[in-house]
């Protein structure tokens, strides 16, 4: 046999568990965001957001702390990790608050200036080189989101705004993730967000508490750090087997979950100009996932 087929194997599997890995997160994570605003017309939001974070921290310590042990909250960068948490909570609740007032499929397509934002910020905060072809990418993407977010004109809430806020926040939250990519276990990096979350949200939780009105509300907020832990565990996984080039044509698939659950759960259709603007967003991103991925192409050559 062969070098080359000896290597096909692992490759393969490699390959085929990475992208498995994704598509359950881009299954899991609308499923996540559908919940939350569900939820959010009925309870408050610090609640959701507790949730959220309390039940991924039960969760994870259920899975890893028998394996683990201590060494599933043990990093080597402690700043940046409790950095990165802080903004994925920022994140958290501007997008469940948001939720409230905008439909899901809004939200989700708003959400994907994120990448942009990644890509805008890694000169100055990596030290990245951003081409003119990666930059007019940019621009046209935040040209899409102006579309969405229409603002000064009737049909979108002012509360998408604090999506984009979110989405900065997710940005940033990102770039520190890929300072740490490699040195700390996924496992580890999942139980920060885990921790930082739950902790700083329980200070609050007292003054913002409803009691769950049924068995269906306690199941679903239940389902929250399920959904949650799976989604974000699954798109780390994700990066353990595939390049960020691959993987980012599959992390538009949420736009259909969220698509489906809006029409399904809540009986929102998106409207043309959302439609647009998505289109735009979505073709932005890839194109600077394609450009990236010829480039790093060609530095291995």
């Amino acid at each position: 046999m062969s070098r080359a087929q000896t290597m096909a194997g692992p490759e393969a599997r490699s390959l085929f568990r990475g992208i498995a890995y994704v598509l359950l997160a881009s299954s899991f994570l609308p499923m996540l965001n559908g919940t939350a605003k569900y939820l959010a017309a009925d309870y408050p939001t610090a609640q959701v957001v507790w949730a959220r974070y309390a039940g991924q921290l039960v969760y994870m310590v259920a899975l890893f702390a028998p394996r683990y042990g201590t060494a599933l909250f043990r990093t080597a960068h402690p700043a940046i990790q409790v950095a990165r948490s802080f903004l994925l909570l920022g994140s958290t609740g501007f997008a469940f608050f948001a939720l409230k007032f905008v439909p899901l499929t809004t939200f989700t397509t708003i959400n994907f200036t994120a990448p942009l934002m990644v890509t805008a910020l890694a000169m100055p905060v990596l030290g990245e080189a951003v081409g003119p072809r990666r930059w007019s990418a940019v621009v046209a993407g935040f040209a899409g989101a102006l579309i969405v977010l229409r603002p000064g004109l009737e049909g979108t809430h002012p509360a998408a705004f604090l999506v984009l806020l979110g989405a900065a926040c997710y940005a940033f939250y990102q770039l520190l993730t890929r300072k740490i990519a490699g040195r700390d276990s996924p496992i580890v990096t999942a139980a920060y967000t885990a921790v930082v979350g739950t902790l700083v949200v329980s200070l609050v939780l007292p003054f913002a508490w409803k009691a769950p009105a049924d068995a269906t509300a306690m199941a679903l907020f239940l389902a929250l750090g399920a959904l949650a832990g799976l989604g974000h565990f699954c798109l780390i996984m994700a990066y353990q087997h595939l390049p960020a080039p691959v993987i980012a044509p599959f992390l538009y698939g949420p736009l259909l979950w969220a698509t489906l659950i809006d029409h399904v759960v809540f009986g929102t259709v998106p409207d043309g100009l959302t439609r647009l603007g998505a289109a735009i967003i979505v073709g932005s991103g890839l194109y600077i996932s394609l450009r990236e991925g010829r480039l790093v192409r060609r530095r291995k050559e």
